[in-house]
């Protein structure tokens, strides 16, 4: 366990053990304090958004108004537009449709170029994207953040946590980096996590070229949103996570599954674990970023 983060640690506690809450904070070096938070804001209600992560999950091109139809018509919810706005900020879901950059910049953080526009992915290790989901429990929930290389569409890294701490994203690019080397571009949006000095510092240090699409880069998107529908459709949906050790245990074994054994229609039906690891009969034509 030593070898654990922080917020891997924390997931780690459950209430449905049979040792006390104290116990498993003890052993896990992790305050008892921090072990009872799991993601609930009292004022939006978790129905609310378990409601609103199933439809997104199904319909990313939904904007609020059509996601406030649904609400009312599929699951008898009756909200303001104001509150699915605020209820996308908390899971960290946009819109996926063309549009026009209208992101305000941040003075804090600095923002790099884009660099995939007209580039031809063609090799595993060439580009790796990140990205966050929300992930529900019976009474709140997690973040999953993921790596991905995004030839071979292989899961490098990942990793559950209860908040939204930069440390939890650094936790995993260490991770992916540590295991399979490091990429030539890493490429994520613009969000404040990514952006950070220590975010980025870290990408540096490794030496890693930073590319960093706008809101109207949509289509990045497309590519980490197929891997989070493809989880919530057959592995969260199908099971009533309790605890985030519940959701840790699910999410790894469909991981495994996903990447060793499920053939790809996109990779000519083999494997991401083939294409990473290298397979002579394994012919892909390159991606090319549009």
């Amino acid at each position: 366990m030593s070898s654990l983060g922080s917020n891997q640690r924390k997931v780690c506690v459950s209430k449905s053990d049979t040792l006390s809450l104290k116990r498993q904070s003890e052993l896990l070096s992790v305050t008892r304090k921090c072990v009872y938070y799991i993601g609930i804001q009292k004022d939006i209600p978790v129905n609310l958004l378990n409601s609103i992560d199933r439809i997104y999950t199904e319909s990313p091109y939904f904007g609020q108004r059509r996601i406030r139809i649904t609400l009312s018509r599929d699951y008898r919810i009756e909200v303001g537009r104001w509150m699915i706005r605020r209820a996308m900020n908390t899971l960290g879901i946009q819109t996926l449709y063309p549009r026009k950059n209208t992101s305000i910049p941040n003075v804090v953080h600095k923002k790099y170029p884009y660099l995939l526009k007209g580039l031809k992915i063609e090799r595993i290790n060439q580009v790796w994207g990140c990205d966050i989901t929300y992930i529900r429990l019976e009474h709140g929930w997690v973040y999953l953040v993921a790596i991905i290389d995004w030839y071979s569409r292989k899961t490098l890294a990942w990793k559950v946590s209860t908040t939204m701490d930069v440390r939890f994203y650094v936790d995993c690019l260490t991770e992916a980096v540590e295991v399979h080397g490091k990429p030539e571009i890493f490429n994520t949006d613009q969000g404040s996590q990514f952006t950070s000095e220590v975010f980025t510092g870290t990408l540096k240090g490794y030496e890693i070229k930073i590319s960093m699409d706008g809101k109207g880069r949509w289509v990045d998107n497309v590519f980490t949103e197929r891997l989070w529908r493809s989880l919530k459709q057959n592995e969260v949906y199908r099971n009533a996570y309790v605890s985030p050790l519940d959701a840790l245990r699910g999410i790894s074994a469909y991981f495994r599954k996903y990447n060793s054994y499920d053939p790809h229609q996109s990779l000519g039906y083999k494997t991401p674990d083939e294409v990473y690891y290298g397979d002579e009969n394994v012919k892909r034509f390159p991606l090319i970023i549009p």
